[in-house]
């Protein structure tokens, strides 16, 4: 078990800082999920963990000893990367025991761990097999196998599946979860860009962009409650809706507003929120719209529908909303019908309105709605 504690860990080439000041508490036996657009700076800070990387400041601190310049190996740190990284002219069994015969571990010892790792991983009939005789999946599972019989206490993974097809995505995404379930005491950091992968194995999800941390929170937060505009549109598929807008008339407790799409909202909010004039963006849910008219309470919007996406059990509609130029997504369930150009009303619940400022902070509001 191991507990983490990054502390103000800054990461810096020559002039040029990539991490800002990371502030990150980790409790042991979590999943944490590091997730953000490609350069945001997180497989950076996953190879400062390993010591990979060197800090430039700050402290990596592992069950209370501080980490800063301790070798890799003796972090107690497993990693494993975007590549598999395997001997090609070894056998599955080699390849997942050569680290431990390199440490000089007993040859009992060594068997015992990678058969029982095998078992995990449902490798144990391609423990004879060469690399070239597995799938990319079973390949990616030698790869954590090869991890898994270090015992170590802190797992980190580099974008393991980016390297697979979709199917095989799904399915060693699958294999990944049941091992965090057949070792709850080992702590495991996971890096991605693909936000499906974050809110399916995540404990926590850590949102980075440009080297800092924008929001930390379970994948169900972080979907409810984004913290900002970026956090918003970069979780949950398809992206959140963003519509502009401007506050036109402010009382002490509530802003008038009035989208660039027609819809006016009456907003109430706390004191020193929202001022007149000032520009602020709504966000909606392509799966929090209903079509057709509201109970009166509702914001209700009119569009021409530019392109309809057929997706089996789900349609996305690509609406064109008056004043707007980017598409308004809305989901419906595949067996409506929906055609190109066809004018479509639709609703969004109060309560699944999320309101932003100018900088793009999120605004706790409970809002009303008028046409």
């Amino acid at each position: 078990m191991a507990d983490l504690s990054l502390r103000n860990i800054r990461k810096a080439y020559s002039d040029f800082e990539v991490l800002h000041g990371i502030d990150l508490e980790i409790r042991s036996g979590e999943f944490i999920v590091f997730v953000g657009p490609s350069g945001c700076g997180k497989s950076t800070l996953l190879r400062s963990i390993a010591g990979l990387e060197t800090i430039t400041s700050g402290d990596l601190v592992i069950d209370g000893a501080r980490m800063n310049s301790v070798a890799p190996s003796k972090r107690g740190i497993s990693m494993v990367f975007q590549s598999y990284a395997l001997y090609p002219h070894m056998t599955v069994y080699e390849n997942m025991a050569f680290g431990l015969r390199i440490a000089g571990t007993a040859k009992a010892e060594i068997d015992a761990r990678v058969r029982k790792a095998a078992e995990i991983l449902q490798l144990d009939k391609y423990l004879q097999r060469q690399p070239k005789a597995l799938s990319g999946g079973q390949r990616q599972r030698v790869a954590i196998g090869r991890a898994i019989v270090r015992n170590p206490r802190v797992f980190l993974f580099d974008e393991p599946l980016s390297n697979l097809d979709a199917a095989l995505r799904v399915a060693t995404r699958i294999e990944i979860a049941k091992l965090k379930q057949s070792m709850p005491d080992v702590t495991m950091i996971y890096v991605t860009h693909d936000q499906v992968e974050a809110m399916t194995l995540a404990d926590r999800i850590v949102v980075f962009k440009d080297g800092r941390i924008e929001q930390v929170g379970t994948p169900t937060d972080l979907y409810r409650k984004p913290a900002n505009l970026f956090v918003a549109q970069f979780i949950g598929s398809p992206a959140m809706n963003i519509l502009k807008g401007t506050v036109v008339d402010r009382t002490d407790t509530s802003a008038g507003c009035r989208l660039d799409c027609g819809v006016s909202l009456e907003l109430a909010t706390a004191s020193g929120k929202l001022w007149k004039g000032e520009a602020i963006s709504i966000g909606i849910r392509p799966e929090n719209t209903r079509i057709g008219e509201g109970n009166g309470t509702d914001a209700t919007f009119s569009g021409a529908i530019d392109l309809v996406e057929h997706l089996g059990e789900v349609q996305i509609l690509y609406v064109d909303l008056p004043g707007t130029t980017e598409k308004f997504l809305i989901k419906v369930d595949g067996e409506s019908s929906f055609a190109r150009l066809q004018d479509v009303r639709f609703t969004a619940r109060l309560q699944d309105i999320h309101v932003f400022d100018a900088e793009g902070n999120v605004i706790p509001v409970s809002a009303g709605a008028t046409v």
